[in-house]
């Protein structure tokens, strides 16, 4: 099979989807692997990198778009690379459909295969190409959220940890997944005190367990968020329904009961957003301020830290790759209910039920499109 992996063109997206040593293994398994010129090197690996695991370099998107079989990416296709998608042509990367209609019905239209790495799932219910950018997210949303605290971030000036005689900053964290886990150890090391709030009360005894005696765990409910919020410092939204909108669990009533000057980063912003007063941002314009509390609403976090979180992706898509690469996506998807699950959009018709309902759009059972090949 034909691998292409574009150049990320979303703002200050600096990873990459295939590492060097991921194309030498594709590689060995016969495949072509195409990368675009300079594609790799916000995340420290140089053409040259690429040359000596055996891939070829092009200097354009659209020559690699012509030539792939399979694309492999880390974020949804913008509109210039939707537009550069062919009939047929496998699509590998976070599509998070469920937060654009533009880009759903950009993909229904290019009659791709999509395949999503964010609900690639496991007999046990976990995501395993999401949770590594989930932990990357995690920690990342509590650095983002200490510096907003700064005051001339314009936060109200508060150190997370305190310090001798001054008490530290409140963190409340809704979400006890992955991300809410590990924005909780982060900030609890840094001496916070912190809130983790979830809906599921087995997870919170889990929690409970494994995290230090400055998190205390709580059942999640719009009262006891609207309670909580009204003297925290940072608020980290880190809820997740796989494949699905997030829920809007801090409304903008409840905003106005959050101090002046505090902060609020909401990872669920790529799924679009936790917090009703949630919008995307970027990393060169990171907040804004509505009702005198910073959002950080960043929608690629890990392409802070492109270096870990190319090594961390690769880790985990790899092995798919090669199996859909290997066998080709119609017998990946007979043989593994783990990549069938993946399929959110195949042949111009939609066949991961949350993304038909996020829109009103029709859902075909993927069974039912694959009788037809």
């Amino acid at each position: 099979m034909v691998i292409g992996v574009p150049k990320e063109i979303k703002a200050n997206e600096n990873r990459i989807a295939l590492q060097p040593s991921g194309a030498e293994i594709l590689i060995q398994n016969g495949h072509q692997v195409y990368v675009e010129k300079g594609a790799g090197i916000g995340s420290g690996f140089d053409d040259e990198h690429y040359i000596k695991a055996g891939a070829k370099i092009l200097n354009t998107a659209k020559e690699i778009f012509d030539k792939a079989e399979m694309i492999m990416k880390v974020k949804e296709p913008l509109a210039v690379e939707i537009e550069m998608i062919k009939q047929g042509q496998i699509v590998f990367t976070y599509f998070h459909f469920a937060a654009s209609r533009e880009l759903t019905e950009g993909i229904i239209k290019s009659k791709s295969i999509a395949i999503a790495y964010e609900t690639i799932e496991k007999a046990d219910g976990s995501l395993p190409l999401l949770n590594p950018m989930s932990e990357v997210a995690g920690r990342l949303a509590i650095q983002a959220g200490a510096r907003c605290l700064e005051k001339v971030f314009g936060g109200h000036g508060v150190l997370l940890g305190g310090v001798t005689g001054v008490a530290p900053a409140k963190v409340v964290i809704i979400g006890g997944g992955i991300v809410g886990t590990n924005s909780a150890q982060m900030a609890a090391g840094l001496g916070a005190n912190v809130v983790v709030l979830d809906v599921n009360i087995d997870r919170l005894r889990f929690l409970n367990h494994v995290l230090p005696a400055n998190v205390t765990t709580m059942m999640s409910n719009p009262e006891n968020i609207r309670q909580q919020i009204i003297d925290a410092d940072l608020v980290v939204g880190a809820v997740l329904i796989h494949g699905a909108k997030a829920p809007s669990l801090i409304t903008k009533d409840m905003l106005k009961l959050m101090k002046k000057g505090s902060v609020i980063v909401d990872v669920a912003v790529d799924q679009g957003g936790c917090v009703e007063t949630i919008r995307p941002t970027t990393h060169a314009e990171p907040t804004y301020v509505v009702d005198d509390v910073v959002h950080y609403g960043v929608a690629n976090m890990p392409g802070a830290v492109p270096k870990t979180s190319t090594i961390a992706l690769t880790n985990v898509t790899l092995p798919y790759a090669v199996e859909i690469a290997n066998s080709g996506y119609l017998e990946a998807i007979s043989n593994n209910e783990e990549i069938a699950l993946g399929v959110n959009v195949i042949d111009g018709k939609i066949t991961y039920e949350p993304v038909s309902e996020a829109f009103g759009l029709d859902y075909v059972p993927l069974e039912q499109v694959l009788k037809t090949h």
